[in-house]
């Protein structure tokens, strides 16, 4: 039978594989797959179409924080503060920072004209990511405001070996409306104490993991109880345990 002949992948084939190796890249981790993507891919045009279509979409999924020029220290690259393709609103300061998405960097900040109030962040660390959105909605006719969360984990574990944890955990709460000041206060211990059940809930998930997932995956001695020969294996017949099963060439 002849053999079959390969069909050579076409551009925009090859760069939709691109941009879903780029955009689910884990978190702190997606200069690495893009250099080496690119020199799997060997086309320039193809690489940078792939690119500049994938890192706006990582950047604001990630809520990555860009430091800003001029020591206005840093900006939130959301879909929530981006006034265009390339600038972004940092309330704090009042400015806008206009981003290079494929090299993660913010080249020059504008003066901004919006002035909203500032947005707290979770520091990021390299292979890990915590993202919270929270919806506040006003019910003005029974003074009460509800709360819908949506909490956003990625985490990358490599040392000899490679778990990833992508989750997403949704929940809702409600206050009634008091003084400004109050009702403030009452919304942040909402999300603190919301943030912090699902952060124990995770650790809690890991323990059982290290206890028992983990174990139950993998053996640490066969069921023999000894560690396998490697370097002999010689000394093992298949054909002959078999052989002499079955009384064949007897």
């Amino acid at each position: 039978m002849a053999e079959e002949e390969e069909t050579e992948l076409s551009d925009d084939q090859k760069k939709g594989i691109a941009k879903w190796f780029l955009v689910n890249a884990p978190a702190g981790e997606i200069q690495y797959v893009s250099k080496d993507l690119k020199l799997v891919l060997n086309d320039d045009d193809v690489y940078n179409e792939a690119a500049s279509e994938a890192f706006p979409v990582y950047n604001k999924s990630h809520l990555i924080s860009l430091k800003m020029p001029g020591g206005f220290g840093d900006v939130l690259v959301t879909s929530y503060g981006e006034l265009q393709d390339n600038e972004y609103l940092d309330p704090k300061t009042a400015q806008v920072a206009i981003v290079d998405h494929v090299k993660q960097a913010c080249t020059k900040v504008r003066p901004a004209t919006d002035e909203e109030l500032p947005s707290a962040y979770v520091e990021e660390y390299r292979n890990g990511s915590w993202r919270t959105i929270w919806n506040i909605e006003f019910k003005d006719d029974i003074q009460k405001l509800e709360l819908n969360g949506k909490l956003l984990v990625g985490a990358h574990y490599f040392e000899e070996g490679n778990v990833q944890l992508d989750t997403k955990h949704e929940c809702r709460d409600s206050t009634m409306f008091q003084s400004p000041d109050d009702t403030a206060i009452s919304v942040a211990n909402l999300i603190r104490r919301h943030e912090t059940a699902y952060m124990a809930s995770l650790e809690e998930s890991y323990f059982k993991l290290s206890d028992n997932t983990f174990k139950d995956l993998r053996r640490k001695l066969p069921i023999t109880r000894t560690l396998f020969p490697w370097r002999s294996t010689r000394q093992f017949s298949l054909k002959r345990e078999i052989s002499e099963e079955l009384g064949i060439g007897k």
